[in-house]
């Protein structure tokens, strides 16, 4: 086992080197200037159209609906678990170089998602298929079909071994073992050195099964659910970030800057420590860049399968939709986690994390701040980690059946028997480490957003030139509609 820890931790440190880093981050940078910084001025005009009644065009859901399962998959374990780890293995920086990623992010998330639209296939049955893929092929031509086969590969891995499967429900399970047994007693049975409880077995069983009714049900079936929990269990964890916020808010400066410290490694050069304040920034840079990846998806390629499912005739009025979704997912629920945690460990006396681990360092930081005994945030959090987790599970089935019918040329019978095998790693995600989980899910990630970011550069300019026909032709709001 230490053996495969090893492998694991040399293959994500290659995937997720600097060289990936960089090319996430430059893709941002060059979309934004392309596009004249989109994500910023036209912000407000976004959060209109996200109402606006469908055009008529092409697709099989809303435009509301399309980024509902786009923030299914995004709103996960990735805001409560994800944030915490990358905080917990980067510091506090982390969180300034997820700010940074999902700003630029956010022009990323527009581009790959008005591409999708753009050149997406209605098939003869009526259901909509798109993506990278065929941004990839049909934007740079024929012969870089092999980079859209790759990011598919990529993708169908993700979503069965990585963000999809293994690391949602291992979270749900945790969770709710340690809201209810954290004594970790009730033991059903024992793997090596690591003990389940039957609150983990259960847990366990009943997600697989509610996940299964849903999945086999289709993406309609999937967009509902999404449409309705989404939002609500937003609305709680929202609800819950500002009340710790808002309770602490003399607290927000200092860890402000503490963040900013972190982040540049300022904290250890003030100790004399410069080779150590290298190592600190890049580890912060790193984390964060990563899990901001992971829970915002932006340059990742997943979002544009759903926003291509859209019913609308405009691909740049579905792009300024689904760019809300990085700009929900991390610049608001992400940075309540993170200041939250940021908050209880590392100002004023703070020395850290310490041997907490996951949800539990959000779970601990959301007690000491709010005060009282803390069991009730910890049902609030295990609440809210439960429905953002099984959502996430059911918007990355649907992601990785459309980059299984895209290698497999629309062969649906195949499709079908995959929903099978992603219900059986529902089943089995409980039983793996979470240092093993988020290993895998980091390096699927990391794979599916090399080849869409290298199409994402390459057509910047095709991006910028419809961008701009689009606001000549409709220099407001009220000419859209």
């Amino acid at each position: 086992m230490e053996m495969f820890d090893e492998v694991l931790q040399k293959l994500d440190s290659i995937v997720w080197g600097l060289p990936t880093i960089i090319l996430i981050l430059t893709t941002g940078l060059i979309l934004t200037i392309r596009t004249k910084g989109l994500q910023f001025r036209k912000l407000g005009r976004a959060v209109r159209s996200m109402f606006k009644k469908s055009d008529g065009g092409d697709g099989e859901v809303s435009s509301f609906g399309a980024l509902c399962t786009a923030l299914s998959a995004t709103i996960g374990t990735g805001n409560i678990v994800g944030v915490a780890t990358a905080i917990a293995a980067g510091g506090p920086g982390a969180l300034f170089w997820m700010w940074l990623a999902a700003l630029l992010g956010t022009a990323t998330k527009y581009s790959e998602c008005m591409l999708a639209v753009h050149f997406r296939e209605a098939k003869e049955d009526g259901h909509i298929l798109g993506g990278p893929f065929y941004t990839i092929e049909k934007g740079l031509g024929k012969n870089w079909k092999w980079l859209a086969v790759l990011f598919s590969i990529f993708g169908l891995l993700s979503g069965v071994m990585g963000i999809g499967t293994i690391t949602q429900i291992n979270g749900i399970t945790t969770a709710v073992n340690d809201a209810f047994n954290s004594a970790n007693t009730n033991v059903a049975f024992s793997i090596g050195e690591n003990s389940y409880s039957w609150y983990v077995v259960v847990a366990g069983i009943l997600v697989t099964l509610a996940a299964a009714l849903v999945i086999i049900g289709g993406l309609k079936r999937i967009s509902k659910v999404a449409a309705f929990v989404v939002p609500a269990m937003a609305l709680v964890y929202v609800f819950l970030g500002l009340s710790v916020l808002l309770m602490n808010a003399t607290r927000i400066p200092e860890a402000f800057a503490v963040i900013i410290k972190s982040a540049f490694g300022f904290r250890a050069l003030a100790g004399g420590a410069a080779g150590f304040a290298l190592s600190q920034m890049v580890a912060a840079m790193q984390n964060g860049v990563a899990r901001g990846i992971f829970s915002n998806e932006a340059g990742l390629g997943s979002a544009p399968i759903a926003a291509a499912s859209a019913q609308v005739e405009e691909p740049v009025s579905q792009g300024l939709v689904s760019m809300l979704g990085t700009f929900i997912d991390t610049l608001i629920i992400c940075t309540m986690t993170g200041l939250a945690i940021v908050i209880a460990f590392y100002i004023g006396d703070g020395e850290g994390v310490g041997e907490l681990k996951g949800v539990a360092i959000t779970s601990r930081a959301f007690s000491r701040v709010l005060g009282g005994d803390g069991h009730s945030v910890q049902f609030l959090l295990m609440i809210c980690l439960i429905f953002f987790a099984f959502t996430t599970i059911l918007g990355w089935d649907y992601y990785s059946e459309k980059c299984l019918e895209y290698l497999t040329n629309g062969k649906m019978g195949i499709v079908k028997f995959y929903r099978l095998i992603y219900i059986a790693a529902i089943f089995i995600g409980p039983y793996l480490t979470v240092k093993q989980v988020w290993t895998i899910a980091d390096i699927t990630n990391g794979l599916m957003a090399i080849p869409n970011c290298v199409s994402l550069i390459a057509l910047s300019g095709l991006t910028a030139k419809m961008t701009r026909e689009y606001f000549n032709k409709y220099p407001t709001h009220e000419d859209e509609l």
